[in-house]
């Protein structure tokens, strides 16, 4: 294991929801966690509600682009966590699979997008919590 776990997030377009979560888990751990996202058919550009946002609470993910996916992340990886991606995702044996069943924000406002990132707010302190990290912030 090395000095500190490195956490992967996909979901299918690294536009919304895995883009948030790899701004709640940059900011709330801080240099603790290596922090990657990517996804299965990325899209052009980060969802504009999910940066608004993200914005609103003080994280600025507005320069960061979709990734695809590759084999190299989810084996650099030792946590992988999926959002809506099903059967796209690569598996590898021995890493840590978790899915996050959480609402897709494409296309909505961001009224609508704010539940979901209390709510990946909430699963990424949880996260914390379980990989051992304290939070800085």
């Amino acid at each position: 294991m090395p000095d500190k776990p490195s956490v992967l997030f996909v979901c299918v377009h690294n536009a919304g929801r895995s883009q948030m979560a790899a701004g709640w888990l940059r900011h709330l751990a801080g240099d603790g966690v290596e922090v990657r996202s990517a996804g299965s058919v990325p899209g052009d550009q980060i969802n504009p509600s999910a940066v608004q946002a993200m914005a609103e609470v003080g994280i600025d993910i507005s320069d960061q682009r979709p990734k695809v996916l590759t084999t190299d992340a989810v084996e650099a990886s030792d946590v992988v966590i999926t959002m809506g991606c099903g059967d796209a995702c690569p598996i590898f044996p021995g890493k840590r699979y978790l899915d996050w069943a959480l609402e897709d924000p494409a296309g909505k406002g961001v009224e609508s997008v704010r539940p979901i990132r209390d709510e990946i707010e909430g699963r990424i302190r949880g996260l914390l919590a379980e990989l051992g990290v304290s939070s800085p912030a």
